[in-house]
């Protein structure tokens, strides 16, 4: 392990400010065995420098001031905080055989509803506990027990809101699916409008 890395593990903090930042080729570690009750945290760093292992995020204010792509925190327990920023791709909840800590994962009662989520999935969770953002982005409930129905109608441009099979085919645990109408307007060669009027059709995709 490189010298100059940053854990935080084997502790609890209490109403701090965390800053997530490192130089190049450092690694930011948090946990396993760390718990962060009323915090502030702010997230600095891309993906390939910060891990969560076994982590409880309680209460806390969660930051991202640079668009976190491809993250999973599915090694954290997340109860009752709040999220900011711009996030792409990236996994909440509670991954099955996803890493060595997915059994950690979790996510209840958290308001994303200041956060800008595109194509970012929720694992094994209620997402009725969750306040999802509104529109431009939009969030399709259950994608998978409502898959049948998501794909009996037609869709504007490539858009597909669910794939249920072939190699490609979505999770079974995945009970949300998170969008951000720009750039999935742009991904699917069709207009914010046509996807909004789309999605207007299903009182199960929130926005």
């Amino acid at each position: 392990m490189w010298l100059g890395n940053i854990l935080y593990e084997d502790q609890e903090l209490q109403d701090e400010r965390l800053e997530l930042k490192a130089e190049t080729n450092r690694i930011i570690y948090l946990g396993p065995k760390l718990t962060l009750r009323r915090c502030m945290v702010l997230v600095r760093v891309p993906t390939s420098r910060l891990f969560i292992r076994s982590t409880n995020f309680i209460d806390c204010e969660i930051e991202v001031k640079q668009e976190l792509k491809g993250f999973s925190w599915t090694g954290a327990s997340l109860k009752g905080c709040r999220f900011k920023g711009r996030m792409y791709g990236c996994d909440f909840g509670a991954w099955p055989d996803h890493g060595k800590w997915w059994e950690h994962g979790e996510v209840v009662d958290c308001d994303f509803s200041e956060a800008r989520l595109d194509l970012c999935r929720f694992q094994s969770c209620d997402p009725r506990t969750l306040r999802l953002p509104g529109w431009p982005c939009f969030t399709i409930l259950d994608p998978i027990s409502r898959g049948r129905e998501l794909t009996s109608v037609e869709w504007p441009g490539r858009f597909r809101p669910v794939t249920l099979e072939g190699p490609y085919k979505d999770l079974p645990t995945t009970v949300a699916w998170s969008f951000y109408a720009p750039a999935e307007a742009k991904r699917s060669g069709t207009t914010e409008e046509a996807l909004k009027a789309a999605i207007e059709r299903f009182d199960f995709i929130v926005h």
